[in-house]
Formats: structure tokens, sequence, C-alpha cells
């Protein structure tokens, strides 16, 4: 068994969770009182609290068999992001030019999800690699392919075109995503006298690299 299980965290709690994503930035401030700023990660980090989410003992003993299951901090599970979740922009339908994920070469066939941010200082591209199987449209040059002439693995985000785009042509896709991550904690305290009463458990859970 691998250490990631392509199951979706149950999604009536994730949407109701917290979180975002986290930076790593080492500051030190010179004599001049001027500063000088490093990233120390290449790429953001995604932490979420589920149990905001939990709103009633049915949810909150899914989540504890869901968690059983992953074995706590041992194994992945895909996370729906509800303020992230789409290619394309906040309410709109995805399409098949939603965001560029390659240039052809006129060889190369397959090619990265990926999720741009920013656009005019310094843009991020994020590589997506737990894309919602069915929900990928790709285009070349603007010309959407069909089912046939294009495969996605939803377990890696990898896009197969059937054919070679030609140099220059401009590789697109649409989707919906989720995150890879995991528990992050072992345990689960939970009260279930302060649940009743309204309190909150910590479902801790973190984006991890796969």
């Amino acid at each position: 068994m691998s250490d990631f299980h392509e199951v979706r965290f149950p999604l009536d709690v994730s949407l109701n969770g917290r979180g975002g994503p986290e930076r790593r930035t080492e500051i030190v401030t010179l004599g001049s009182n001027r500063e000088s700023r490093n990233a120390r990660w290449a790429h953001s980090r995604r932490r979420y609290e589920a149990g905001y989410g939990v709103k009633s003992l049915t949810q909150l003993y899914d989540v504890i068999s869901f968690f059983e299951e992953r074995r706590g901090r041992l194994y992945g599970f895909r996370w729906r992001d509800r303020t992230d979740y789409s290619s394309s922009a906040p309410g709109a339908a995805v399409t098949p030019v939603d965001q560029q994920i390659g240039v052809g070469d006129g060889a190369q066939r397959v090619f990265q999800l990926a999720k741009i941010y920013g656009g005019v200082f310094a843009p991020y591209s994020r590589s997506i690699v737990k894309p919602v199987a069915g929900s990928v449209r790709v285009s070349v040059n603007g010309m959407e392919k069909t089912s046939g002439q294009f495969s996605v693995d939803a377990t890696t985000g990898l896009v197969s075109l059937a054919a070679a785009p030609p140099a220059g042509a401009s590789v697109t896709a649409g989707f919906h995503f989720d995150v890879p991550a995991r528990f992050n904690t072992d345990y689960l305290e939970i009260d279930m006298q302060a649940f009743e009463a309204g309190a909150i458990p910590s479902i801790p859970v973190i984006e991890i690299a796969v």
C-alpha cells in the first residue's frame, strides 16, 4: 500500500474548515534599519483546521473513522479547499484555456497541470498533482481536444497528448483539483461534553508533497 490514499476528506466538513497558504520568509534587520528578506521555501504550503467544519455528531464520527483509516499522520489523502479548487476565477465555469501548462516544441507530449497566481510582478506557478477525474479540459492554440486526443493521470496531474503540439503552440487546460494533505497530529482530543456545548475539536490538516 502506498503512503497516499486516493480518497477525499469528508467534503461537508472540509468545505466549512479554515486555512490557507503559508510561506517561510527570513527577515534580517540591518544596521541601517533596512531589511534583508529571503524566501526559505520556494513553494507555499497550506494548513487547515478541519474542526471548524464539524457541526454534528455524525460529522464528528465520520472524521474519526477517516482519521483511524489513515492511521493518523501515516497516510495522505485529498482535501478540498473551498477557496481554491478551480483553474477558473471564483464562480466561473472551467474552460480549456484557463491556465497555460506548456508550449509545444514538436516533440513533447506530456505536460504537468499548473495554476498561475499573479501575473505582473512575480507570477507564481503551482503544480497541480491531484486533479479531479473527469474535470480536466485541454486545448492547443485555443482548439479544445476531445477525450480521445489526451489522457490525464488523476494521481499526478500529468496530461498526455496523443500528438505532440507543434513548436510554439500554447498548451492550456482547465480543471478542478484537490490538495494532497495529511493529518498534522496523531491524537484527536475530543471532549464530548464540550462538543455538545459548542466547543470545536482541533483537527489540524497540512499539505504534503507527493
